[in-house]
């Protein structure tokens, strides 16, 4: 499994909290509410797709963060 592949797995579930809601916020928060028992489980459908590729974008740029934290910290060291 490659790197970007288990740090993706890794915060899915995150992600996917966001965007359900939000999307729940918007339905409830919105004139929708009359049709949140249809639209609701669509919120989850929607954000459970939407999230694979939004963890799959988030993931490298997470990895690149801390690799610049532990190269700064490496310079510190040996400085």
């Amino acid at each position: 499994m490659s790197t970007r592949l288990a740090i993706t797995l890794l915060i899915y579930g995150m992600v996917q909290a966001v965007l359900f809601g939000a999307g729940a916020v918007a339905v409830l928060a919105t004139p929708l509410r009359d049709q949140a028992a249809i639209m609701l489980p669509l919120v989850v459908v929607v954000s459970a797709g939407l999230a694979i590729p939004f963890a799959w974008k988030i993931a490298p740029l997470m990895r690149a963060a801390h690799q610049r934290r532990m190269a700064r910290r490496n310079d510190l060291n040996h400085a």
